[in-house]
């Protein structure tokens, strides 16, 4: 065994007995309990079991002690003393984890009159008390924060949440962003040196930090440094990258790369700089007339699924920039803050003032999901995430069911879809023994849906039961708790 896996086997040791002796939970999370028994029976439940199978019609599954002990015909009694559910016309699906989940979100664009960023730059709002409560109302169990702010809050609400203070889903915290120089992110570090990355690593490793994220004008030999202490530390790091493409970060030994490379790989960009970041418009460009089907792509996405880098899908992101897409519905703008609301439709009708963009972002949209599900088709790992930032457009919760949807126009079936979002994710973070699927012996992490997201996938939205080690929340209670604070708490 090498002694770089100690930290991560210790801390899955660690994870299990936490478990298997959870705290009772305090009268703020009580409130949005609705089903606590020592064994519960869902009956005459469909099953959609987070492995890409086919859905299974009438099933019981049993609930005992936080886990599921076994999954049966619905004819089959449910065992003696158990609370009975009859579920009919619902569908059990895994609990989502989600793999790029902020506890931040867009608040503003703080754009000047001529709608220009203004110095000091892009202003992001911790959310840590609205976000966890909606992604677990959505059925995410398990979340990364995938780049964090405000590290030291981001850990304080997995304690929280983990002590049975609050309500949410488990949370893997990334360390702050290991972001370059030229950053517009006044709330982010300005790293270009080697031994800067190691002790920003090792330091917040040691905070209790799971993973690591870099970030978009991060020199290559910095990553390369960044890369090798998170390894160090039985962590794994993934990136948001630009100034460093994705081949080049394949070859360091990046875990992930975040988002899909239409938006954001600049391997193709003419007269590139070393370790500078093009522009947006200089990206979009270079993969304008470059097909999925071409040689290079297909190049590329053998190196990354041969070096075995995870790609994370974030759809929702992108999408919300596209003028011609749906707006959010009355449901979402609801959740939001009168200050977010204002900030992402006033964003919506600039973009809608240049049809020829519109096209031109909905093409780039297409192609990203046409890459995904080819890197997909090749044997690659695909995860799935909404990324709460971008225009305001993503919420916590609606987005990670906004991602699936869009996964599945993307040409995945439904059931792949789903697996993405919950398998993919529990396999990267090594935990698929214990979450990820609905299968005897692990973790009661179960989202119950009213419909048949494995027919129509929208059905995924429909939540009315969260199970998370076994107990049961309401959505609608957790959503309400929360209604008009997104952009401020």
């Amino acid at each position: 065994m090498r002694m770089r896996h100690i930290p991560a086997l210790l801390a899955a040791f660690l994870g299990l007995a936490a478990q298997a002796q959870a705290p009772a939970p305090s009268s703020e999370v009580r409130k949005f309990i609705t089903h606590d028994a020592p064994v519960m029976a869902l009956t005459h439940v469909r099953v959609v079991d987070g492995t890409g199978a086919p859905a299974v019609e009438d099933r019981t599954v049993i609930v005992r002690g936080g886990r599921i002990e076994a999954i049966t015909a619905a004819s089959v009694a449910p065992p003696a003393g158990a609370q009975v559910l009859d579920l009919r016309g619902r569908t059990v699906l895994p609990g989502l984890v989600g793999m790029h989940n902020h506890l931040m979100y867009t608040a503003s664009l703080n754009l000047d009159e001529d709608d220009k960023l203004p110095p000091p730059g892009f202003f992001v709002t911790e959310i840590a008390f609205s976000a966890p409560r909606m992604y677990l109302a959505a059925g995410v169990t398990t979340m990364r924060t995938t780049g964090s702010i405000e590290p030291y809050t981001d850990l304080n609400i997995r304690r929280l949440v983990d002590t049975g203070k609050i309500p949410g889903p488990h949370i893997d915290v990334t360390g702050p962003y290991l972001e370059g120089k030229a950053s517009n992110f006044p709330q982010m570090t300005a790293m270009d040196e080697i031994a800067q990355a190691r002790r920003t690593v090792a330091f917040w490793a040691g905070e209790g930090a799971t993973s690591f994220k870099a970030y978009m004008n991060i020199p290559a030999d910095v990553l390369a440094a960044a890369v090798d202490e998170a390894h160090k530390h039985g962590t794994r790091l993934t990136g948001h990258l630009c100034s460093v493409d994705y081949r080049q970060a394949a070859k360091i030994g990046i875990d992930n790369l975040e988002h899909g490379p239409v938006f954001t790989d600049t391997e193709f960009v003419p007269n590139r700089k070393k370790d500078v970041c093009p522009s947006g418009a200089e990206i979009s460009a270079s993969w304008e007339k470059l097909e999925v089907s071409s040689p290079q792509v297909q190049d590329l996405i053998r190196e990354l699924v041969a070096r075995k880098v995870a790609i994370t899908s974030t759809l929702p992101v992108f999408e919300s920039f596209v003028a011609t897409r749906p707006v959010l519905s009355r449901k979402q703008q609801a959740m939001m803050s009168a200050e977010s609301l204002r900030s992402h439709l006033a964003a919506r009708a600039a973009a809608a003032s240049s049809p020829a963009r519109a096209a031109k972002l909905e093409a780039a949209l297409k192609k990203e999901m046409a890459f995904e599900l080819a890197f997909v088709r090749a044997g690659g790992l695909l995860l799935a995430g909404p990324d709460p930032t971008g225009n305001g457009g993503v919420l916590p919760g609606f987005g990670d069911h906004r991602e699936v949807e869009l996964l599945v126009e993307a040409g995945f079936t439904p059931v792949e879809a789903i697996q993405v979002a919950t398998a993919n994710g529990a396999r990267y973070l090594g935990k698929l023994d214990r979450i990820g699927t609905v299968e005897a012996g692990k973790n009661a992490d179960l989202v119950v849906v009213n419909g048949d997201p494995a027919r129509r996938i929208q059905d995924i939205e429909n939540v009315e039961i969260v199970f998370k080690d076994g107990v049961g929340y309401d959505p609608a209670k957790l959503n309400a708790s929360v209604r008009g604070m997104v952009g401020t708490r």
